[in-house]
């Protein structure tokens, strides 16, 4: 990971966010979509709900309020959201504690990293992922490259397609672990096959076809290697300079086979049209 940590949290503000997705879906990127979507969408009077039952105590109605503070869906106020996640965050609630956690970072590294890992520790894989980050960045005071490693495997078990490229990616380079090919590829596999691709899945899919374009831990294979490259957006033209005429025409119909095959559910679907037509704040 080269990305700063300024950039990532300022990303992490605007991608999907929700309920611990290790309890809810086999793929949390999907749950958190869709929870994501159906709050964005609220009408001022739902929005307004939202806020009193906030008000009353209940943490995940916390949670959203600590986001549209944040992020301007009422008026921006990012005390006033921080003050909000934090209420979410001593109930108990791991994606207030997973936010509030790197919310504090900057302010204070103890307390930023002693709340992303209460989260990460009732099994959110989010909050995992970004441990992983946090202690292969230096985001804590040190840098324990073992301890991020253990973090980025724990959210990779779970359903996490960015952890499971950051994985796949330190058996590639024998970064860590005993390098081995062919564990990457199971690894960059796992992320490849995630749908809708919200970065996780792309990587995945570009790094397979790398090691098929080398025959590393796969049978060298320009067939696969341009599909899984065509599957993450790009024209693959190492790849497509090995193939007949005939095989470029077949890879493109494994492309929209594969694509019809895992078409997002109805509910994703509809989430990701909200998200297409909800104007930014």
């Amino acid at each position: 990971m080269k990305t700063g940590i300024l950039l990532l949290f300022l990303a992490l503000l605007f991608i999907p966010l929700g309920p611990s997705a290790a309890q809810q879906s086999p793929d949390p990127k999907q749950a958190n979509l869709v929870a994501y979507a159906r709050f964005k969408s609220l009408t001022p009077d739902e929005l307004d709900e939202l806020l009193s039952k906030a008000q009353s105590g209940d943490a995940e109605a916390q949670y959203w309020a600590g986001i549209f503070y944040t992020e301007g869906k009422v008026p921006k106020n990012s005390e006033e959201g921080a003050r909000w996640m934090l209420k979410a965050a001593e109930q108990g609630y791991a994606p207030a504690q997973r936010i509030f956690g790197m919310m504090s970072v900057y302010a204070d590294r103890s307390v930023g990293e002693r709340w992303m890992r209460r989260a990460a520790e009732q099994g959110d894989t989010d909050a995992q992922f970004w441990l992983g980050v946090g202690y292969e960045q230096d985001w804590f005071g040190t840098v324990d490259v073992h301890e991020g490693l253990a973090w980025y495997r724990k959210a990779a078990e779970g359903g996490n397609p960015d952890a499971q490229v950051e994985l796949g990616q330190r058996y590639e380079d024998g970064e860590g672990v005993e390098q081995d090919y062919k564990v990457a590829a199971e690894w960059y596999r796992k992320a490849a096959e995630h749908v809708p691709d919200l970065g996780g899945a792309g990587q995945g899919r570009h790094r397979l076809g790398s090691l098929y374009m080398e025959g590393l831990g796969v049978p060298r294979d320009y067939v696969q290697a341009c599909f899984w490259f065509r599957l993450s957006g790009e024209d693959a033209p190492d790849a497509r300079k090995h193939l007949a005429p005939a095989q470029i025409r077949g890879v493109e119909r494994l492309v929209s086979e594969w694509k019809e095959q895992h078409r997002p559910s109805p509910e994703l679907e509809a989430a990701l049209r909200i998200l297409e037509t909800t104007p930014q704040d």
